[in-house]
């Protein structure tokens, strides 16, 4: 990916001098998350330079949520400083409880996996895509074992993040995020991040949001635009 490794520097040092710890990677792998979006508007992965930001939305522990909000207030202020154009992109699915193994109930094998970070071999991983595709099956089929979406949740933090009130979710435990949204809905932190960088320049407007319960892909599927107001 073309990364603006100076604007990236720069970011970095404002958003520790604004007293969010953060580090950086000079070889970070990206994945879907990054890429589909700057495909799909774009058209390529490499069409405009771009500043990656992780946030860890899989891995626990996990911090509490005010964080990624903090997070995403200090990089937008830091972006603002930059003096330019800025497009913020948070990329993440909302409710879904997908079969992604957990590293504190996976087997020996799996949990060395997930700690090396290696791929597995190509029949390992031809079983797991199998294994998915047969729970997606038995989940769209309403026979799973697996959390049901929920539109309702996911409605309510959309109209939560338009409105602007980022704040009021910082008194949502992170056992709120799964027990209504799955153990992936935590992957709305790259939301709450986004929004939070965008409402660092001021107030904002949604223009675009649509959403629609996708069984079929075990996930509440939601899109929404949103630009800065002229002051």
């Amino acid at each position: 990916m073309p990364v603006d490794a100076a604007a990236a520097r720069r970011i970095a040092a404002a958003v520790l001098a604004d007293g969010i710890d953060v580090a950086v990677s000079e070889r970070m792998q990206v994945d879907h998350g990054f890429t589909q979006p700057l495909h799909l508007l774009f058209g390529a992965i490499d069409a405009v330079p771009v500043v990656p930001v992780f946030v860890n939305c899989v891995a626990e522990p996990l911090g509490p949520v005010t964080r990624a909000r903090l997070l995403g207030a200090a990089v937008g202020r830091a972006a603002q400083a930059l003096g330019r154009r800025v497009l913020i992109m948070g990329s993440g699915g909302l409710s879904h409880d997908p079969p992604v193994p957990r590293i504190q109930d996976a087997p020996p094998e799996i949990a060395e996996r997930l700690i090396a970070g290696r791929d597995p071999a190509p029949e390992v991983r031809a079983a797991r895509e199998s294994g998915v595709v047969r729970a997606v099956a038995a989940f769209a089929a309403g026979d799973s074992h697996l959390l049901p979406l929920n539109p309702g949740w996911d409605a309510d933090l959309m109209a939560l993040l338009a409105g602007g009130d980022l704040e009021s979710i910082d008194a949502r435990p992170n056992d709120w995020f799964a027990a209504n949204g799955g153990h992936s809905a935590h992957e709305v932190r790259t939301w709450i991040a986004a929004y939070a960088a965008l409402g660092a320049a001021g107030r904002y407007r949604v223009d675009t949001s649509f959403y629609e319960a996708i069984p079929e892909w075990i996930a509440g599927f939601g899109l929404t635009t949103a630009r800065t107001l002229p002051v």
